[in-house]
């Protein structure tokens, strides 16, 4: 399956929540996010994690590969009065100088990458004693729930999607970063479930991966036409309270 985020770059800037507040405060109980602190964002995508630690003071540049979801993280930047630094660049080669950065981070794209490679570069980013931080904020299906609805259809419609039945947790980033070369590993996560609207849940879902990221136009509208039509008969609610999981793993370059 090919994804392109950069042809769901509107839906993804506008209906996708940002990571929520309390991941940042749980990154500052370790010292991530300070004022002054350089921080690179890898595979920034609209700009979640860079605008929420350009927020609280720190020096932010963010990387993507897409030009236009680069550009939706700006003008959401513009929005929210912060300044973020973005460049064209993959993570695994991002042509930055080296020992130029305090924390690297990577919010809801590990799994984009490949590992090893991402993993030298952050290596060769950082500092001694820098931090890599890995982030994810996933809905969480369960028995019935919406989120189970919404994957069984994409998954009628693009059977190449096998992204479904995750429970946010993603160990095998604990493993990556390991072979990487960081030490003092932590790893923390909790609940935090987030309103939709029935039309900001259609974009935030026509936004992933096995929709607008993958799949022609007259597909995505046909899509998004049988979603409507199974909101409205099974979750008639509105806002639906939709449950979502954070996952953080960090470590720190010796």
């Amino acid at each position: 399956m090919r994804v392109d985020f950069g042809k769901t770059a509107v839906d993804y800037g506008t209906h996708r929540a940002g990571f929520p507040a309390a991941l940042f405060e749980r990154l500052a109980e370790h010292g991530i996010g300070r004022p002054g602190q350089r921080i690179v964002d890898l595979g920034t995508g609209t700009g979640s994690l860079a605008r929420g630690f350009a927020r609280q003071g720190a020096l932010v540049t963010g990387l993507d590969i897409a030009p236009e979801m680069l550009a939706q993280a700006a003008n959401l930047d513009e929005a929210a009065g912060v300044n973020v630094t973005y460049l064209q660049a993959p993570a695994e080669d991002t042509g930055l100088p080296a020992t130029s950065f305090d924390v690297v981070t990577a919010g809801q794209c590990w799994h984009w990458f490949d590992a090893a490679a991402v993993g030298r570069e952050a290596r060769r980013l950082l500092v001694p004693g820098g931090r890599l931080a890995i982030a994810h904020f996933d809905w969480i299906p369960l028995p019935a729930n919406v989120v189970a609805a919404s994957e069984t259809l994409i998954e009628r419609h693009n059977p190449a999607w096998k992204m479904g039945g995750g429970n946010g947790m993603h160990g095998y980033e604990v493993t990556d970063v390991a072979l990487a070369g960081f030490v003092d590993l932590e790893v923390f996560g909790f609940d935090h479930p987030v309103r939709y609207s029935h039309e900001a849940w259609r974009g935030r879902i026509r936004a992933s991966a096995g929709v607008a990221g993958s799949l022609p136009p007259e597909a995505v509208a046909a899509f998004d036409a049988e979603h409507a039509a199974v909101l409205a008969r099974d979750f008639p609610e509105d806002p639906l309270n939709v449950p979502h999981r954070v996952f953080a793993v960090i470590g720190r370059n010796p």
